[in-house]
């Protein structure tokens, strides 16, 4: 029966290249490759839908909607009145977010704070601005948030570009040089405190309406470590020598709609980049290690890594202190004339 299907599927392929339907006709009958993308994009769905995003003490419409703001703020020339399509939403994901205001989230409600009380400055007089600045200035704020001798504010600034910056582009060209993916490293335990220096960069990489649909999960655990490692296909040979690794795992949670769900993959790979080059600046050397979606490994990360049915790998990252004996490729990049086109449209 399996033979028979395959020859099916075969035979069939020809036709589902020539459109769409036939295309989904062809991966609903012959293949469930998509499938696990799909029913990860459903459930984000669905637990967006329950709480406003993963769940963890950050509200994804909040996030969305106060950069949305911020956007709004800075633009030349700024609208008299704007964002009345989603300000009432903003202001009850706000009121719902200082209610349930949770250690380690207090930054957030103080940057939806400081834009906010922008926004309602900035606004000139509207019927349903006036009703809604009303109902923020009745909920009870945070007391950081209405301290008035706050040294910062979170709300749209102008950056002092007269002074330079002390890194220049040649320094950043070396680090990129130095960069290279190590697979063999010292037996030495990597301090926490580097990892979090190195997070600290990563969060500050841009991210789609700054919802940064991913986390790191780091494993130092040496019990742990072989089981994580063995978990992707490629690092078959050297992954007995990692003393640290990361797991880089998107949260389709963080969306409503279809249309986002390869933003998990673009944010996050931007965060990831931004990791490996602070661990580099910090001593630690680091490996990427790529995710194929493949059904039986998908399965052995879901069960071992505990992840909920909207979550899924982005990528593994393998860290620790080179070792100074070991090799690595040199890997030849593509030409600045194969990666640039100027003007081209195809």
């Amino acid at each position: 029966m399996g033979t028979i299907f395959r020859r099916l599927a075969t035979r069939f392929l020809p036709f589902a290249r020539k459109n769409r339907f036939l295309a989904a006709l062809y991966y609903s009958i012959f293949s469930e490759r998509f499938s696990r993308e799909q029913f990860a994009v459903l459930h984000g769905q669905k637990r967006f839908k329950e709480t406003n995003g993963p769940g963890n003490g950050s509200s994804t419409i909040l996030r969305r909607n106060i950069h949305r703001l911020e956007k709004g703020l800075i633009m030349r020339p700024r609208r008299e009145v704007f964002a009345l399509a989603y300000i009432e939403e903003t202001i009850t994901a706000y009121k719902r977010a200082v209610e349930e205001a949770q250690s380690g989230t207090h930054t957030e409600i103080l940057w939806a704070h400081d834009v906010l009380n922008a926004y309602f400055n900035a606004c000139g007089p509207h019927k349903i601005i006036n009703r809604l600045r009303n109902d923020y200035s009745s909920i009870p704020h945070l007391q950081e948030s209405c301290r008035a001798d706050r040294a910062d504010t979170f709300s749209p600034y102008m950056r002092n570009l007269e002074k330079p910056l002390s890194i220049e582009y040649l320094d950043l060209l070396k680090l990129a040089k130095h960069r290279r993916s190590v697979r063999w490293f010292k037996s030495k335990p990597v301090p926490r405190r580097l990892i979090e220096k190195a997070v600290l960069v990563a969060s500050l990489s841009p991210s789609a309406c700054n919802r940064q649909p991913f986390e790191f999960r780091f494993f130092d655990d040496p019990d742990l470590i072989p089981k994580i490692a063995s978990l992707p296909g490629g690092t078959v040979g050297f992954h007995d020598n990692f003393p640290f690794i990361c797991v880089l795992v998107g949260n389709l949670a963080h969306y409503y709609d279809e249309k986002d769900r390869h933003l998990i993959y673009i944010d996050g790979g931007l965060a990831a980049m931004s990791l490996i080059l602070a661990l580099e600046t910090l001593g630690l050397s680091s490996c990427c290690i790529n995710w194929p979606d493949i059904e039986k490994y998908e399965l052995q990360a879901e069960q071992i890594l505990g992840l909920k049915q909207y979550e899924r790998p982005i990528m593994f990252l393998a860290i620790g202190y080179p070792d100074a004996k070991g090799m690595v490729p040199y890997s030849e990049k593509k030409s600045i004339s194969q990666l640039c086109r100027w003007n081209y449209m195809g």
